[in-house]
């Protein structure tokens, strides 16, 4: 029965020594995009980023990295009234584009051959700006008054996060991995303003990623 069972285990796990060595290279990265519409359309909310990573095994299983980017974001709230037989049109948009640098470190631990499991430890910085227009049209039967405003407003954020996640490797030289949720704290300071902090706590489904990796195996 014991060999049975030791055959069974070495049938399920006998390659689960396999290991990422020292000096591998690899590149990974993110594209994201999403756009929301709520109100019939009066509220738009979009999200870009882009973020390409790379990183080098200084020891087994354990990799440093860097990850350089960016983002932006755009949120758009329109809203028509009507005041006697005057009618008002206004629209607001807030741009947050910002310039994104990310080093981690990644521990991993092996599960099978081809499956690693990893805790990575990142500390995010992005250096943007927070840009808002706010423009309105006013028409009174043929007479049509138009306003506009703008201000912008630097803005640096820095973080510390930790993600545990699953890699998966395909061959020697692709992997699919994922991460599941964010341990995290972030610092947000506009240049002209009081700074403030921010606390994320959560392993939550609806906030899996998901990426794909290239390794330079030896």
């Amino acid at each position: 029965m014991k060999k049975i069972l030791l055959a069974g285990a070495v049938a399920l796990f006998g390659l689960s020594n396999a290991q990422i060595a020292k000096g591998t290279t690899y590149l990974s990265g993110s594209v994201g995009y999403s756009q929301e519409e709520t109100n019939n359309g009066d509220l738009k909310t979009e999200n870009f980023n882009v973020l390409p990573r790379v990183g080098y095994f200084v020891d087994t299983n354990l990799a440093i990295g860097l990850g350089v980017g960016y983002e932006t974001g755009k949120k758009t709230a329109s809203n028509t009234t009507t005041v006697g037989n005057t009618t008002i049109v206004t629209e607001n948009v807030t741009k947050t584009p910002a310039f994104v640098v990310e080093p981690f470190v990644r521990k991993y631990w092996t599960l099978s051959d081809k499956l690693y499991f990893f805790g990575q430890l990142a500390v995010p910085m992005r250096f943007g700006k927070t840009e808002v227009e706010n423009n309105s049209v006013s028409t009174t039967g043929n007479s049509v008054v138009t306003n506009s405003t703008s201000t912008e407003a630097k803005y640096t954020k820095i973080g510390v996060t930790v993600k545990p996640g699953l890699d998966y490797f395909l061959n020697k030289n692709w992997s699919i991995e994922a991460t599941i949720g964010e341990f995290g704290y972030s610092n947000f300071k506009p240049k002209d303003g009081d700074a403030t902090n921010n606390y994320n706590f959560g392993l939550n489904l609806s906030s899996v990623t998901f990426g794909v990796k290239y390794v330079f195996a030896k």
